[in-house]
């Protein structure tokens, strides 16, 4: 898919540039573009699918858990799929800022111009419970719009990864990621009034907005799991829309934005507004969000 693309920008991420912090925003870095973003898809893509590997090389049973400030928990392999991603970033394109939710405390909003976004493995109560619902995300966003995502859930042996304006992309992978096969996908037209539709809902995340949302189309047949593959469902045409009326992160958003928009389809909040990323609040909160699988029909949703 990637093949086609343009080689330009290689030279430029070879420049000499000042080396900045692995999460600074000190001093705003370069613009990539759609070309050299997608020069740096199979680079990244091998950066997720190592971290995958790294989360799966942990055992469960026996690992160390932690808990953030929020309560959210914390384990050794977010961490370690974290330091590998950090690392690989620092090599591949170390004059870019990067903000990863496991190194909040070296971020410097706003992010500007081109950054890496990172959850290293969202769903993590996931994980903990030994489901396999868990992902490892990373999104390029330039100014403020996710452009490259690649989302890795290394249990179910799967990277879904889009390019916007490029198309999107399944892979399935080998547990040591060694080998992968890639097939194109695309959302799906919503069904005619009447007929039901497909909502993915979250395992561990649920309110009352949403369901209120929900219940007033009628028809829905939920599905309900974990993680960013709630994007991916819908950006493959397995589910039709993902609402999440209520309070969530950047990194848990990011890499799902560019994978579902590249798929076809589009995120907006629950007024029809675009997102934007990149510490519009220092918190890095997006109040709400609603991925829909076809565009067209986007603002004959609106709460």
């Amino acid at each position: 898919m990637w093949a086609c693309v343009s080689e330009c920008g290689k030279d430029e991420r070879h420049m000499a540039h000042e080396t900045q912090s692995v999460s600074g925003a000190s001093s705003p870095g370069p613009v990539i573009d759609r070309d050299t973003a997608a020069a740096l898809m199979e680079p990244l893509t091998d950066l997720v699918a190592r971290a995958g590997v790294a989360i799966l090389a942990v055992n469960r049973a026996a690992m160390t858990i932690d808990e953030k400030a929020d309560g959210s928990p914390v384990t050794e392999a977010d961490l370690a799929a974290d330091r590998i991603i950090a690392e690989g970033l620092a090599l591949l394109m170390p004059e870019v800022p990067t903000l990863s939710e496991e190194r909040l405390h070296l971020a410097r909003p706003p992010y500007k111009r081109s950054f890496f976004l990172i959850d290293p493995l969202d769903g993590t109560k996931e994980f903990v419970a030994g489901r396999n619902e868990f992902t490892v995300n990373l999104a390029l966003v330039t100014d403020g719009v996710p452009l490259l995502g690649i989302i890795g859930a290394p249990a179910l042996g799967l990277i879904w990864r889009g390019l916007v304006g490029r198309g999107a992309e399944r892979l399935m992978v080998t547990r040591d990621a060694s080998a992968r096969k890639a097939e194109p996908i695309h959302t799906r037209p919503t069904p005619g009034r009447g007929n039901p539709w497909n909502v993915a809902v979250s395992r561990s995340h649920g309110d009352s907005r949403t369901e209120s949302f929900i219940e007033s189309r009628a028809g829905a047949v939920r599905q309900v799991m974990g993680s960013a593959v709630k994007f991916c469902r819908v950006a493959e045409g397995g589910a039709d829309i993902y609402p999440r009326l209520a309070p969530t992160c950047e990194w848990d958003v990011a890499a799902g934005h560019a994978v579902v928009v590249a798929a076809g389809g589009k995120i907006t909040d629950a007024q029809g507004a675009e997102l934007r990323f990149g510490g519009v609040r220092e918190d890095f909160i997006v109040p709400e969000f609603i991925a829909w699988g076809d565009a067209s029909v986007a603002c004959d949703f609106r709460t």
